[in-house]
Order: structure tokens, then C-alpha cells, then sequence
């Protein structure tokens, strides 16, 4: 079920692999149980190279291309989505944005600790008012001197209470909406900001996903990250390939259930036989490769075209529209196969059909992403 893999990328996911096999399939079900973040295993992902893997060599990255980098978040999907999201987070969001609208000194004083994984990152658009409308941020940056001073709070945040450094946005001019929210990097040791609630959620649960609460938080002049008013604007353009990654963590869970799946139904004899040889069992078997394969085309495609430098607004948007939804499909399916032992948590599928609706969620809703493609057809992108 893949398409043309280059001899460097397959040494890489065959190391990856072998890395999944050892050090996070064993533990898989205990860190869900116990909603426990392991940090040990992302230091260890960062001497390996997975936590820079986008980002230029003299930054510490691999330089990898975001084709490259898709293989990788859907072969820790395959295994775990909450590690997967947890590197996703730290890669496409945070150290992405400080990458791609930082200073060459924010880029020298954060990307080597970031992609070394001595520091995991954060990144903060959602507030309680502000989900799908990401413009309706409340949180503000006020100028004080040399300094600014932000006041607010960021819900469901990826790597809130183990992260080093996060990218937060903020008001710093109301009557400009949307163009006048900033971009602030905010290290997560100051003083003013803390951690507030950790989500107790139904999937992903070793995921670290908490409130950040900023009161009379003082950071430098310098940590304004890109131009003044320009946050919200390099937030969706941040987004575009932040949708890429959750489109291939949807492409990685649905093929972690279907080889649940298929290999549970080679296994499971019913009535004499093994219910693969059901025409039924094999119809199911054969839609869900079918979508799987179509789902990391489409996500491919969209990396491609990234890595070319074009605008991927519509591409990424149908990327994870499609593999995401595809998902929570296959993983269903994957759970009908396993029938009553698909609810139990002796088997894998039941923690794929609980981690995988997030894809359908986080980075913008199917429902967002719908108007994100409708709006590029109707403003003349309708090429397809």
C-alpha cells in the first residue's frame, strides 16, 4: 500500500520501526491508562533525528523533505497517535513557526535545543471563545518599555506541561482584528505562566494536552516572532502544513487498525474457518486498503506540492479532510472485525477507534475544512 519510497526514506522508517517496536508498542496501553506523557522516549526520538527532521542541518535538523517527514509521522501512528501527535505538535507547529518567521538569532537561540529534543515545543491559536474562529483571540500583549506583557489563556494545548518553549498568539490591536494579532515566543519557565487544567480525554491520552494561563507574563522585545500584526496571518500559513501531518497521523492510525484487523481476522475461526474466508469480512478488507491507499495519496500529493514551495491551502485542507474522515471509518471497521473483542482493551483496535476522531478535530474541523476548499474553488482555484 505505498507508493515509491526512496532507498534513504525506507532506512530511516526501518529504523523508525524497529524504534516503535522496542521502546513504544510495549507500553502503548500503560501510558494511555495512566494519561503519562514519555518524555524519555522524545529525548531518545531527538538523538535519533525525528524531532528536526524538516529543519537544516545547521539548525541540528536532518533536512529531510516533508515526504519524508509524512512516512515518519504515519509509521508512529501505525503504533502510538499520541506519540505521533506529541512530535507533530513540537515539529509543524512550534518549532516550525519559529523556523519559518523567526529571527536568524530566535532561530539560533531555539532550533538546535528543539531539534536535539532537549526541548519539546508547544503552540497556542485556541481559546475558550476562539476554536473554530481562531480571529476571536482575547488573549493580549500589551508594549511595556523593552518588554511585552501578555494576559489571557490557550486551551487544549499539545506539550502544555512538558514543553521548553511555546509560540503563543495575542492581541496586541483590537481595532485591527485580525490584523492585529501577534506572534510571541514565551519560554515555559517564566515566571508568568503556568499550566492550568489537563484535559482528561477520550483518546490520545498520552498526549500531553493542558490550559496555558499567562498572567502579567513579561517576556523581551525580542520574543515578538515575526512582524507586528502579522500572527494570525503566518498562523494559517503554519496550519496549511500542520493539516499535512494530521492527514498522514490519520493515514498512519487507520493502517495500525487495518493490520490489527487483518491479521485478527486470518486468526478468528468461526463456523469451521477463519472469517477472513468470508465474503463479507473480505469486502470490509478491501475497502479499507482501498481508502487507505487514497488517503496517503492525497497527503502525499499535498507534501509534494509543498515541497516544490507552493501554496497548499487546499490541498492540505482536502488531505485531511479525507484521510481523517477515512479514518474513524477504518478504525470502525477495524472494531467490527474484531466484533466483541474490538471493545476490549486486549486487543489494539479499541485505543485506534478512540485516538483517531481527533484527526476530525484538531487543526481546524472537516467542517473548516470544507470552507477552506470551497473558498479556494470559488476564488478561482478550481483546478483539481
Amino acid at each position: 500500500m505505498s507508493t515509491s519510497v526512496s532507498s534513504e526514506r525506507q532506512a530511516i522508517l526501518e529504523t523508525l520501526k524497529e524504534f516503535c517496536e522496542a521502546e513504544i508498542r510495549p507500553h502503548v496501553l500503560e501510558w494511555d491508562e495512566a494519561q503519562r506523557f514519555p518524555r524519555e522516549v522524545f529525548r531518545k526520538l531527538g538523538e535519533l533525528g525525528f524531532l528536526g527532521t524538516i529543519f537544516p542541518e545547521e539548525y541540528g535538523g536532518a533536512g529531510l523533505s516533508t515526504r519524508d517527514y509524512m512516512s515518519i509521522v504515519e509509521e508512529l501512528a501505525c503504533v502510538d497517535g499520541s506519540i505521533a501527535l506529541a512530535l507533530a505538535a513540537h515539529t509543524s507547529l512550534g518549532s516550525n513557526h519559529i523556523y519559518q518567521f523567526g529571527t536568524e538569532a530566535q532561530r539560533r537561540r531555539y532550533m538546535p535545543r528543539l531539534t536535539s529534543g532537549e526541548w519539546l515545543a508547544a503552540w497556542g491559536l485556541t481559546e475558550a471563545e476562539a476554536g473554530s474562529d481562531s480571529g476571536g483571540t482575547r488573549t493580549t500583549a500589551v508594549r511595556d518599555g523593552d518588554s511585552w506583557v501578555l494576559n489571557g489563556s490557550k486551551n487544549f494545548i499539545t506539550n502544555a506541561s512538558v514543553g521548553g518553549v511555546a509560540v503563543l498568539m495575542a492581541v496586541t490591536d483590537r481595532a485591527a482584528r485580525r490584523h492585529g494579532i501577534s506572534s510571541f515566543i514565551v519560554e515555559l519557565d517564566n515566571p508568568g505562566i503556568r499550566v492550568g487544567k489537563k484535559e482528561n480525554k477520550l483518546g490520545m491520552r498520552a498526549s500531553d494536552t493542558c490550559t496555558l494561563v499567562m498572567e502579567d507574563c513579561r517576556v523581551s522585545a525580542e520574543s515578538l516572532l515575526g512582524r507586528e500584526g502579522d500572527g494570525f496571518v503566518n498562523s494559517m500559513k503554519i496550519l496549511d502544513g500542520g493539516r499535512i501531518g494530521i492527514a498522514a497521523m490519520a493515514v498512519g492510525m487507520a493502517r495500525g487498525a487495518f493490520e490489527a484487523a487483518l491479521k485478527y481476522s486470518q486468526e478468528r475461526h468461526q463456523f469451521g474457518k477463519p472469517i477472513c474466508d468470508f465474503e463479507a469480512i473480505r469486502f470490509y478488507l478491501a475497502e479499507m486498503a482501498t481508502q487507505i491507499d487514497a488517503g496517503r495519496l492525497l497527503t502525499e500529493r499535498a507534501a509534494s506540492a509543498k515541497d516544490a514551495g507552493e501554496v497548499v491551502t487546499r490541498l492540505s485542507a482536502q488531505a485531511k479532510l479525507f484521510a481523517s474522515e477515512m479514518a474513524v471509518q477504518v478504525c470502525d471497521r477495524a472494531v467490527q472485525i474484531h466484533g466483541g473483542y474490538g471493545f476490549i482493551k486486549d486487543f489494539p483496535v479499541e485505543k485506534f477507534y478512540r485516538d483517531v476522531k481527533l484527526c476530525t478535530i484538531g487543526e481546524g474541523t472537516s467542517e473548516i475544512q470544507k470552507l477552506v476548499i470551497a473558498k479556494s474553488l470559488l476564488s478561482g482555484g478550481s483546478k483539481v
